[in-house]
């Protein structure tokens, strides 16, 4: 999306911030610019939906490009949909004009179509059989389009991606590689998979977040032992001197992993002579609409309640009086570790665009909040312009790289 950056909307993004959230963000920007200037390194945790649909994905694609982001963790839902292309148009018709058997439709009784060009569906037929009467049905079906995460429930590019899992784990079974790599190779550019396997950056999902994605996510979780991705995880993390939360949930991987001394339970890995890792000294910045979090913070920096919860081996549900989200616990309680509440939709363009004025970088692709005609414009990009994943070219760089160890 080479296109003028709407430097007015991104700085109205930023105005409607908290106080609090725009002093973080700024700290967050200063942060990063600090560790790349001085050759260090920034990883990027990202949740599934919102990233996608907010185009925060194909902004993190871009920062992998430009050299920003070195590492990438992410969902198997999330894998999915790169593997279709991030984002997609659909149809959405009621199944029973279709003639399906209504008790396995999905609740509503919607079937959704790919909304593919016919020369579009004639290559795809090279590679899967189609259901030409089924497709035939397409146009005259009653229903309306929408812009969603691509390639997961829509006919025939989520039954695609199902496919492809299944082929893509059998050439990790034959080169130890993990699932998120070898689709990398067929992935877009323009999407975190794509850009990893380009630059060399590592995506890879995290262990809580291996549940989705269908097959993906069975063909994900199944392609590297559970210990392997683990201990990648471990490596990629202990080698960032910046850690980015992006809307996600189920950071244990980070806050509470096998390898990490200082929040988590690495002491045991340690003990046994095992490399390990340590986020003291290092910066969590995490993206959260939940205030809670920022309590959580407020009521340990004040008062060490969460500490002493812990080291009393109390509940903090009880003691802190909120909702207590299993990620809050590390993150309230480390010294670095700065929160921007807010809609990650408005929070990563004003976080990017600091970044890259701070370092002297172009962006060629800016991400926008959804409902503005910026973020609608965005989406229609992606749609247009973010392909799904190329088999020839990822059966082509598999080969190359079987070609290479020789």
């Amino acid at each position: 999306m080479t296109a003028k950056i709407n430097r007015e909307l991104i700085q109205k993004f930023y105005g409607e911030l908290d106080e609090r959230s725009k002093e973080t963000l700024d700290a967050a920007a200063e942060r990063v610019a600090a560790a790349k200037k001085r050759g260090g390194k920034v990883a990027v945790v990202t949740g599934s939906g919102p990233n996608l649909h907010e185009g925060v994905t194909t902004l993190i694609a871009e920062l992998i490009e430009k050299g920003v982001v070195d590492g990438v963790t992410t969902s198997s839902a999330v894998v999915s949909h790169e593997m279709g292309g991030a984002l997609d148009r659909v149809k959405m018709c009621g199944a029973a004009q279709l003639g399906l058997d209504e008790k396995f439709m999905p609740r509503g009784n919607v079937f959704e179509f790919t909304d593919m060009t016919d020369e579009e569906l004639d290559e795809l037929s090279k590679e899967m059989i189609l259901d030409r009467e089924l497709l035939a049905k397409r146009h005259d079906a009653e229903g309306h389009f929408v812009i969603k995460a691509a390639a997961n429930m829509a006919y025939p590019m989520g039954l695609r991606t199902e496919k492809l899992a299944e082929e893509i784990h059998s050439l990790c079974r034959q080169s130890g590689l993990p699932f998120e790599a070898v689709a990398g190779w067929g992935c877009d550019r323009r999407t975190m998979l794509g850009a990893g396997a380009e630059k060399g950056v590592p995506v890879l999902v995290t262990i809580p977040q291996l549940v989705g994605g269908g097959h993906v996510g069975m063909a994900v979780g199944d392609s590297i032992p559970v210990a392997e991705r683990s201990r990648r995880i471990s490596a990629m993390l202990g080698s960032s001197d910046v850690i980015i939360e992006s809307a996600v949930a189920l950071t244990q991987e980070i806050h509470d992993g096998p390898f990490e001394t200082y929040t988590g339970h690495g002491i045991w890995s340690w003990w046994q002579g095992q490399p390990v890792y340590s986020l003291r000294g290092k910066t969590l910045i995490r993206f959260d609409l939940d205030e809670n979090l920022r309590r959580a913070q407020d009521l340990q920096r004040s008062s060490a309640m969460i500490q002493e919860a812990i080291d009393k081996g109390l509940p903090k549900t009880k003691i802190s009086k909120i909702p207590f989200r299993m990620e809050m616990s590390a993150f309230a309680r480390h010294e670095g570790s700065l929160p921007v509440i807010g809609d990650i939709g408005m929070i990563w363009p004003a976080f990017a665009l600091k970044i890259a004025d701070a370092l002297g970088i172009g962006l060629d692709f800016m991400s926008y909040k959804q409902e503005t005609d910026d973020g609608k414009a965005m989406r229609e990009w992606i749609v247009k312009n973010v392909r799904p994943l190329d088999r020839g070219r990822m059966l082509a760089k598999f080969r190359e790289w079987q070609e290479a160890r020789g």
